[in-house]
């Protein structure tokens, strides 16, 4: 039996303690869950075993033999293999060339292909992966893709295998299929450490969880000895809840009706409706169906049955466009692909929704364009000096604030914010969530989605429970604890 033991590890950056003296062990033969909030460590102790960065004091061992790493390619040397939330494949290459990359085999100056097709059918055998070694990876679906990713960590023979999110973008049914490979592991002498926010899987896949909380080790239980109330608790503690300004007053009028909107395998019969100035938080774990959700409505996807009614009126067949004159606004869940334009500055991002409103004929009228960017860059507190400067230049808080920025100079009635916080600083997070506070003052509605529940609590009038694409209950953040919270999510009483 393998064992990766690390003792008394601690990370310091300036001004922070990322890792306070944290011991932990992780033995093969289980899935080792490792779980905590956003700040908590985790991601920091990981980075410390895949040698992306090296602690400040403390160390670690690997069967009782000292690891120091100085880059991920000597953790993999030593054994230590990770398979990163996003995916690193390459989609014009086949399987087996992904398995291999940079290990293809040669006879003498040019690459075995028949070795290299043989070698990767036997390892993908050898996991019960049905999948052609030469099948593209751009013809595979995402769960094959993240099947593949396991089985190229899996070709180093590694003794520790780091799963970060593996089925962050996975439906249920291929989450099962995953879990299955996953199981089989646990049969080849891995040390498996599985990292996961979607709470509600982890009694069907870890044998153990491990918890940080800020920064420190919280303890580590079995799985099947725990309750979801007792892993919340050890996760969350003593949550102190930031509550929304008394002034925001909510109208009387809905603004916003959704009436048994369906879309097949994704959620069905939604129906609710938001308020006048209304700031509605929609609460549920990953794959739950909340993002789509919104898309849907928005119109960026489809949906098959349902209607949208908007001030009293039904909109039919709705576009990304059509939402956009009629009112609505979307800040989407991953910012960096679908709410910014990486190659543009900052001030063009800050007007690619409102170029209609900027622009006569085909030419943009700059001193329009200045004038909608100055009041976005001051009203906001965007830290940038240059405005000229690409986007990508910018921290994640500024980031976002340019994509709230976008749509505001659009004059929304309505904003759905996704993740709003996602990736952000504590600072960055409470200007966001004024921003939105400050939006209702103006009479501006909104829905937001957050998997952080507790910032629902600290920001919303009212919160909806999805789970399974279904709405189950709705409650007040005045009524429910954080812990309340996940257990409703996760379908608990």
């Amino acid at each position: 039996m393998s064992v990766l033991r690390a003792e008394n590890i601690t990370k310091n950056y300036p001004g922070t303690v990322a890792l306070d003296n944290v011991s932990v062990a992780f033995e093969s033969g289980k899935v080792h869950a490792f779980i905590g909030k956003n700040g908590s460590g985790k991601s920091t102790l990981v980075k410390v075993f895949s040698g992306a960065i090296e602690p400040s004091a403390g160390c670690f061992y690997l069967d009782d033999e000292k690891i120091t790493l100085s880059n991920p390619q000597e953790a993999i040397e030593k054994g230590i293999s990770t398979v990163y939330q996003e995916l690193s494949l390459i989609p014009g290459l086949t399987v087996a060339e992904n398995i291999f990359m940079g290990r293809l085999p040669m006879k003498g100056p040019i690459i075995d292909w028949k070795k290299t097709y043989e070698m990767a059918q036997k390892i993908l055998d050898d996991l019960n992966v049905n999948i052609s070694p030469k099948q593209l990876v751009a013809d595979l679906s995402m769960w094959q893709c993240q099947m593949i990713e396991i089985v190229k960590a899996m070709s180093t023979y590694p003794k520790v295998l780091l799963l970060d999110e593996p089925t962050s973008s996975l439906a249920n049914h291929e989450t099962e299929l995953l879990f299955e490979m996953i199981r089989n592991l646990k049969k080849k002498d891995v040390i498996i450490i599985y990292i996961s926010h979607r709470l509600q899987e982890l009694w069907e896949i870890a044998d153990t969880c491990t918890v940080l909380r800020d920064g420190k080790f919280i303890g580590k239980t079995i799985m099947k000895e725990t309750s979801h109330k007792q892993l919340v608790n050890m996760m969350f503690g003593d949550v102190e809840i930031k509550t929304r300004p008394d002034d925001l007053t909510v109208g009387d009028k809905p603004v916003l009706q959704i009436n048994n909107l369906c879309r097949k395998g994704v959620f069905e019969d939604i129906t609710f409706e938001v308020r006048e100035k209304e700031v509605l938080g929609i609460a549920g774990m990953l794959g739950s169906g909340r993002t789509e959700l919104l898309k849907s409505i928005f119109g960026a996807d489809h949906f098959d049955s349902g209607e949208i009614i908007f001030k009293g009126k039904k909109i039919t067949n709705p576009n990304p466009v059509k939402m956009r004159n009629a009112g609505f606004a979307l800040t989407p869940e991953d910012r960096k692909n679908e709410g910014l334009i990486q190659i543009m500055p900052v001030y063009g991002n800050l007007c690619v929704a409102s170029l209609d409103y900027i622009a006569k004929g085909a030419f943009i009228r700059k001193n329009k364009e200045q004038e909608y960017v100055r009041r976005q860059v001051k009203d906001l507190q965007i830290k940038v000096p240059d405005v000229h400067q690409p986007v990508s230049s910018l921290s994640g808080g500024n980031q976002q604030k340019v994509v709230v920025g976008n749509w505001l100079n659009t004059n929304p009635q309505i904003m759905f914010f996704d993740e709003p916080s996602r990736g952000i600083d504590v600072n960055a997070k409470q200007q966001i969530f004024q921003i939105i506070w400050d939006q209702s003052r103006k009479g501006v509605s909104s829905i937001m989605v957050s998997s952080e529940l507790e910032e629902l609590i600290e920001v919303c009038h009212r919160i909806l429970i999805m789970k399974d694409g279904k709405i189950v209950g709705e409650v007040k953040p005045e009524d429910v604890t954080v812990q309340d919270l996940y257990a409703l999510c996760m379908g608990n009483d």
